[in-house]
């Protein structure tokens, strides 16, 4: 049985409920008075004008009545439910048709339901607003599945190039073949590992434990100071104990990109990167902030995004993979974080890590 005939009978069988109940308080305090026999009166004692009624004759003159009124009763119920029911589950209907719609691929559809918020308002505005999520994802999803597949076959392309180029010509150095075979693996090593790091951190299947951003952000500059004195650049590391929740590992990736970042696209020879930890009421915060050249508002809305990179960012030594950022952005919504890339007046970026903190009682 459909929604639809269930509500329909229901409002009929109320209805016939309401109406048994009526005439049973008609037979309750009236009927049940009226006598059952002929009485006897006394003209002398009280005029009377006409046939005083017997409980046996008012029956057979109700009773027929009485189940006219029921099946009219049932009649109107079946028909008024039937409109009523299928009145109210209209909206529901253009769910069902959005979601159809869906189930076959077409996520650009809406149901924008109107009139007032209702229930059924509500819910068409939430199903509105996760096929807008999911119509993003999947867009997202098929450009990072076209960006990888792009960055994937460089590496491999070059990798062919050059093994034809040695088996053309057997006499060419192969010393020099080996080192830059070796350094195309060595990206798509680094790539491939990137992106399986990225989707163990989307998937968010990590043990939450209570991790201390400060101990992270020194080990991070420890690690990196090298790359730091290689490239002239200082790094400068304070701030208080913050604690949050979370993969000790991967917020130390987080970490660890967001100063690599701040190292590698900074001014060579003169440049600053400065880690600072904060704490606040309910959350905690990690700052990365380094000098560089200017950055458009625009631009930098767009370097969380997987293989993105900026135009003056590509030609550098270290231009990496493209997916440092993607991962921190990543790693920082899987921990229920907030990533802020605000560009520096004097030139770099300032990047926020705003994370939830953790009680008391979650850490010695």
């Amino acid at each position: 049985m459909s929604v639809r005939l269930r509500l329909t009978l229901s409002y009929a069988g109320f209805l016939m409920l309401a109406g048994v109940l009526l005439l049973a308080a008609v037979w309750v305090f009236l009927l049940r008075y009226v006598p059952d026999r002929a009485m006897l009166i006394n003209p002398q004692d009280k005029p009377t004008n006409g046939v005083f009624p017997v409980r046996s004759a008012l029956l057979d003159v109700f009773a027929p009545r009485a189940a006219a009124v029921l099946a009219f009763l049932l009649v109107f119920g079946l028909l008024g439910g039937w409109l009523l029911a299928g009145r109210m589950l209209a909206p529901l209907t253009r769910i069902t048709d959005a979601t159809r719609m869906a189930t076959h691929g077409s996520l650009s559809h809406r149901v924008r339901l109107p009139g007032r918020k209702d229930e059924f308002r509500e819910l068409a505005d939430a199903f509105d607003a996760m096929l807008e999520r999911l119509e993003a994802h999947v867009a997202e999803q098929q450009r990072f599945a076209a960006n990888a597949s792009h960055e994937l076959r460089t590496p491999l392309a070059i990798s062919k190039a050059l093994l034809d180029v040695a088996r053309a010509d057997p006499n060419r150095d192969t010393g020099e073949l080996i080192e830059r075979l070796h350094a195309v693996n060595t990206r798509a090593i680094d790539l491939t590992e990137a992106l399986l790091l990225l989707s163990r951190a989307d998937q968010g299947a990590f043990t939450l434990e209570s991790v201390d951003l400060s101990l992270l952000a020194e080990e991070a500059t420890e690690t990196l100071l090298p790359l730091a004195d290689r490239r002239g650049v200082t790094l400068v590391t304070s701030g208080e104990i913050a604690r949050t929740l979370g993969s000790p590992a991967l917020l130390l990736q987080l970490t660890t990109n967001l100063v690599h970042n701040a190292i590698v696209h900074n001014l060579p020879g003169q440049g600053a990167v400065w880690v600072k930890t904060t704490v606040r009421p309910r959350t905690v915060v990690l700052t990365v902030e380094n000098t560089g050249e200017q950055v458009a508002p625009e631009l930098a809305a767009t370097l969380t995004e997987p293989f993105q990179r900026g135009a003056e960012r590509v030609h550098t030594d270290h231009a990496g993979v493209g997916l440092g950022l993607a991962i921190v952005k990543t790693i920082t919504h899987a921990h229920a974080g907030t990533l802020t890339l605000t560009p520096r007046s004097g030139g770099g970026l300032r990047i926020t890590v705003e994370l939830p903190a953790a009680a008391a009682h979650d850490h010695p």
